[in-house]
């Protein structure tokens, strides 16, 4: 289940893609089929990075990564990126702005990193189905390495445009899951055993794996009013950038 689209990423087969934050690796995986140098990287301390590189090195002897894409996995700091200025043509940051109390140094980063003219897709929750989410359940969001803000759409897009980043285009993904959410956040987040849930869930690994047209066409008219994640992508300038 992917967050950022492929296509509106605008990726070439052979850049050089970070992905920051790579959690379980659900964009890495992507972008090597697609072609790309991936680097997934992620402060994690426990098994995600071990399986992250143990998929990417299975579906490159698989055969699965075209010719000229690679793949490496980096345990690091979105606040302190172990790469050079300018070392990616495009970054991935699916998902763990919500998650740092210093966001803007996170943005600093992305922006430090991606060579000019480079793209940048960075993606949260969205603030009505994670302002539903709050309301329902403290437990939900108040645990360790949780998410520490809900953003406005303009809010972010103001605070990355204002870090140095053009905006270019923006979208809503996963308006399928939002409900699923509130369930869970209804019933106890941490609640795996309740009929509902497990049965929503269900619905979701079906949909995803079968793909439907009738779920799909749901979902894409659905993502303008709920849709779960809000996504931007966003280019570095070419010229100096204008952050201060």
């Amino acid at each position: 289940m992917l967050t950022v689209d492929v296509e509106r990423f605008g990726l070439v087969p052979g850049e050089t893609v970070l992905d920051l934050g790579c959690g379980e690796g659900r964009h890495s995986f992507a972008l090597l089929r697609a072609g790309a140098r991936v680097v997934a990287l992620d402060r994690s301390e426990g098994a995600e990075l071990p399986g992250v590189l143990a998929m990417l090195t299975a579906l490159e002897k698989d055969g699965e990564a075209p010719a000229g894409a690679a793949s490496l996995t980096v345990r690091g700091d979105a606040l302190g990126l172990p790469f050079a200025d300018g070392t990616f043509d495009k970054v991935v940051a699916s998902e763990i702005l919500e998650h740092l109390p210093d966001d803007a140094g996170a943005m600093a980063e992305i922006v430090r990193v991606l060579r000019p003219g480079g793209i940048a897709a960075v993606t949260v929750p969205r603030w009505l189905p994670e302002r539903i989410c709050w309301s329902l359940s403290d437990a939900y969001h108040e645990v360790e390495g949780g998410h520490v803000r809900i953003y406005r759409g303009d809010e972010l897009r103001d605070r990355l445009t204002g870090a140095g980043l053009e905006l270019l285009d923006t979208h809503h993904a996963h308006a399928l899951h939002s409900p699923y959410w509130w369930l869970r956040c209804a019933v106890g987040p941490h609640n795996d055993d309740h009929r509902a849930t497990k049965l929503y869930h269900r619905l979701l690994v079906w949909d995803m794996m079968r793909r439907p047209a009738a779920t799909r066409f749901a979902e894409r008219a659905l993502n303008p009013l709920i849709g779960k994640s809000l996504v931007l992508y966003l280019r570095k300038p070419e010229g100096p950038s204008r952050a201060v």
